[in-house]
């Protein structure tokens, strides 16, 4: 017999409404900010990267909600306020994979399954994934991307130089 907390999350996850996430959206935003800076988002270029903070901010014009459980969810207020998903690679994957509650929610897919809006993740022999961009277009059988750090827009995903690659497909998006 399960435990009655896990009944709760059962009941809590499946009130929750499932919206769709709109991928045009995301794709507006992305050819909006491509190569600037929206200022209400802090530039992390010079720390370590903005190229997941940009697909982020890609994603959440897609979705419209954020998840604020505290560490563990997808949220942006500051730069000093701000879940570790939300600017870091390999946080987001995790949150998009695992995440049952509010927000977007995602699938690891082949590359051929990606739809414009969805993300790509680069990464080295080692496993380590390094680079965040996203999807926003084909054209004869490559993929377009659109990423910060090395601003890009209608970029050829095999244009990169990595070792591995995965395709995370946003499913829809969860309201309370």
């Amino acid at each position: 017999m399960p435990a009655v907390a896990d009944l709760h999350a059962a009941s809590y996850h499946e009130s929750m409404e499932i919206l769709n996430y709109d991928r045009n959206a995301a794709v507006r935003y992305a050819r909006r900010w491509a190569f600037g800076r929206n200022p209400a988002y802090y530039d992390f270029s010079a720390i370590g990267g903005d190229c997941t903070n940009y697909a982020s901010q890609c994603i959440y014009a897609g979705a419209g909600i954020m998840n604020f459980t505290p560490l563990y969810g997808w949220f942006y207020r500051s730069a000093n306020d701000r879940t570790p998903s939300w600017t870091g690679v390999e946080y987001l994957y995790r949150f998009l994979t695992e995440n049952e509650g509010a927000g977007p929610f995602a699938k690891e897919v082949p590359l051929e399954e990606l739809e414009i809006g969805d993300v790509v993740q680069l990464g080295r022999a080692t496993g380590d994934f390094y680079h965040t961009p996203v999807v926003v277009g084909f054209s004869r059988g490559q993929i377009l991307v659109a990423a910060h750090s090395y601003d890009a827009y209608n970029r050829p995903l095999s244009s990169y130089n990595y070792d591995r690659v995965r395709g995370i497909h946003i499913l829809g998006v969860r309201k309370d």
